[in-house]
């Protein structure tokens, strides 16, 4: 009897999701297919924190609606349907799970999005060597050139405790400023992009900066801190507009995704 009701309700969710990608556009089901491929890409990578952390990205033809990963899937499990609509303020708008958001977790995406209208996508993570280099006094410094790219460039935020005070999404948002990348001090790693590739892009970086800085540190060698105007002028390099990577790498993670396991398209 129990395996019955289990696989009628399966069947309920199955046909929830069928009559929701009926009713969206192909814009929506675009935006929910490359972040139901973020989830995945920063699972592959190891930059998750169980069911926690969240990686949102606002609709294209809804600007004050956005999707979210529902509260209770683990990164490697989300799929384009299992994505949560929601509003501004974190209130559910579609939810062919049924299990919700974890509202905490909308606090710092929510400052993110009302402060910063260019942000179609904000990443935050607790890997362990963004939450090491968020306890480290000095922050990310300048040790390679995936660091550099962040010269000048990345904003701090102290720790105020758990996100869920309401009131500090001002003061996030302050801290942020213009920034597409910021620590939050004792806590963790966060990016932004206009589009969903542009705000993984700088998280795989930034993370990548992290571990080589963490791994830098633990070797007990003195460290080689390039001049401050080659670091700036690496940042700019990064810059520059028409970068082969700006269209090449998505379509080459996707694959790497297909391969292994498509079902992010669902």
């Amino acid at each position: 009897m129990a395996t019955c009701r289990t696989s009628a309700r399966s069947n309920v969710t199955a046909l929830q999701r069928r009559m929701a990608r009926l009713r969206m556009s192909q814009a929506e089901r675009e935006t929910r297919v490359n972040l139901a491929a973020c989830y995945r890409l920063v699972a592959h990578y190891g930059m998750t924190d169980q069911i926690y952390n969240h990686i949102s990205a606002r609709l294209p033809e809804q600007h004050d609606a956005f999707l979210i990963n529902a509260y209770g899937m683990l990164f490697e499990e989300v799929t384009a349907s299992s994505l949560v609509k929601i509003d501004a303020d974190g209130t559910v708008l579609e939810d062919a799970t049924g299990l919700g958001i974890n509202p905490a977790g909308f606090v710092i995406h929510s400052a993110v999005h009302a402060a910063r209208p260019d942000a179609a996508c904000v990443i935050h993570t607790h890997s362990r060597a963004g939450m090491a280099v968020s306890a480290q006094k000095d922050g990310l410094l300048p040790l390679t050139q995936h660091a550099m790219r962040f010269w000048n460039r990345i904003a701090y935020h102290d720790y105020e405790g758990i996100a869920l005070d309401i009131g500090e999404r001002a003061r996030l948002a302050g801290d942020l400023g213009d920034r597409d990348a910021m620590i939050l001090r004792n806590h963790g790693l966060l990016t932004l992009g206009a589009t969903i590739r542009q705000a993984f892009e700088l998280t795989y970086y930034l993370e990548r900066a992290c571990q080589a800085q963490i791994d830098a540190m633990a070797g007990g060698a003195r460290l080689n801190l390039p001049p401050p105007e080659v670091c700036e002028r690496t940042a700019q390099l990064f810059e520059r507009p028409n970068r082969p990577a700006l269209t090449r790498d998505w379509p080459a993670l996707l694959r790497m995704l297909d391969r292994s396991d498509d079902s992010y398209r669902n």
